[in-house]
């Protein structure tokens, strides 16, 4: 059996990474199962974890690093990338208007490309913590 190439496996597990990381963090799941998962752990540290894509992505993208990743040493840097993919993938599948943390200034690069800037406080205010209720206030 031939084993498939790096930028497949790269491709294949960042796509993984998002769609996880977007299932646990903004979608309800089947029979509502996330959304009570995500109001069981109400506003400790997994529940504030839960609400926020880009902090959630980074956990996600630990197994998958395995899949990606063939050396030790590979590992961090694949680790980062897997999560880094799944934000902009999250960044360019967002619906104009949708509410979403909004950019609080742009980071230039220096190859004069900008990127959003994210404060915590406003990720985390994008979803209202949930007190013993599914309901959002």
């Amino acid at each position: 059996m031939t084993d498939i190439g790096l930028a497949t496996r790269f491709t294949l597990a960042s796509l993984a990474t998002w769609r996880l990381t977007h299932l646990l963090a903004e979608e309800d799941g089947p029979a509502d199962a996330v959304a009570r998962l995500r109001a069981s752990l109400g506003a400790g540290q997994l529940g504030e974890l839960m609400d926020c894509f880009f902090c959630l992505s980074i956990w996600v993208a630990a197994p998958f690093t395995l899949t990606v990743a063939r050396r030790g040493r590979e590992a961090p840097l694949t680790w980062l990338a897997l999560s880094g993919a799944a934000c902009l993938f999250e960044l360019a599948t967002q619906r104009p208007g949708a509410a979403e943390a909004t950019p609080n200034a742009t980071v230039a690069a220096p190859d004069g490309l900008s990127f959003p800037s994210f404060s915590v406080r406003e990720l985390r205010r994008r979803r209202p913590v949930f007190e013993n209720s599914t309901e959002v206030s």
